[in-house]
């Protein structure tokens, strides 16, 4: 196998690893993307409640759950996210949310993932040294409300991957929509996430993006301090999944968040007795004009994921 080939077989069985360990079952699509990490669930808070924000989106990460939830704030926002993945793997996402008007928001963003070094080898398991790779996303939202009840909000991404000397470049687009009733009590939102395609590739053939349609209900029991949120999701190169959660604020400016996530269940290995993959918790806490958040999710034979998130107003 020529060495550019290796290097590229290597960098997707780290990111495809859910796939590949759960062997039993597996869709006929699944690992056939490009650029997986576009899978990879951003912001502390929503991950706690099990990724599940489609419907909910009223904060900063709005920018990548649904980019129709960004005029839902008075005030300019940022957001500033760390993680820390599995096998040395790191990620971070930065974003920074403009008001324009009562009715309509900017917004632009970023998100990384960093590889971690990586042994290099001939043919011959000779050591030749190390080499790297990371993922990059550029993006921009613009959000229109409507009316109170509906607003809409589209996202243009530009995709960049390095591997060593290869490199991949792609284009993509969210659309989504959220809908609240009057009293806040309840609302949905719906997404397409990752419309667009590969302008070149890290090999010698063009892949399709990991497309998506997400779909989210959120609701606010009357008289209890507790939001609860669900999502579905249908993925183009792999099976359905979803995802329920909820946020305790009645020790608010303390918050307690807890959810669970289907697709965790592809963590485990067949014979894994680890019960606890797809299972998200967090915390979250609130001073003067910022909130830090805390999420911590058990990835069964991967090792274990965290996340620390830093939003507030400007």
């Amino acid at each position: 196998m020529k060495r550019k080939n290796k290097i590229i077989v290597t960098l997707l069985l780290i990111l495809t690893a859910p796939v590949l360990i759960s062997a039993k079952d597996i869709n006929s699509n699944a690992g056939t993307t490009a650029f997986p990490f576009l899978k990879i669930n951003v912001s502390a808070r929503a991950v706690a409640m099990g990724g599940a924000f489609t419907g909910l989106a009223d904060d900063e990460s709005a920018l990548y759950y649904n980019p129709a939830g960004l005029t839902g704030f008075e005030q300019n926002r940022y957001i500033l996210g760390y993680h820390n993945y599995f096998a040395d793997m790191q990620s971070g996402f930065v974003g920074y949310i403009k008001r324009l008007s009562e009715t309509k928001a900017f917004g632009f963003y970023f998100n990384y993932l960093n590889y971690g070094n990586f042994t290099q080898t001939d043919a011959a398991g000779n050591v030749l040294g190390e080499f790297g790779g990371s993922d990059l996303l550029v993006g921009i939202s613009y959000s229109l409300k409507k009316n109170y009840n509906l607003g809409f909000g589209v996202s243009s991404k530009f995709i960049y991957e390095k591997i060593q000397d290869f490199s991949a470049t792609a284009i993509a687009f969210d659309l989504a929509a959220k809908y609240n009733s009057d009293r806040n009590r309840w609302g949905s939102g719906l997404m397409i996430q990752n419309i667009g395609f590969q302008m070149s590739a890290l090999g010698e053939t063009k892949d399709k993006l990991p497309t998506r349609i997400k779909s989210g209900f959120f609701f606010n029991p009357k008289g209890l301090p507790l939001t609860l949120v669900s999502d579905l999701v249908i993925p183009f190169d792999n099976d359905i999944f979803f995802a329920i959660g909820g946020e305790y604020y009645e020790l608010e400016p303390f918050f307690i968040r807890l959810g669970w996530n289907s697709f965790g269940s592809n963590y485990r290995t067949s014979d894994s007795e680890d019960s606890w993959a797809g299972i998200a918790l967090g915390v979250g806490f609130n001073y003067r004009k910022m909130q830090i958040s805390y999420a911590f999710t058990p990835e069964a034979e991967l090792g274990e994921s965290h996340r620390i998130t830093l939003t507030g107003e400007i």
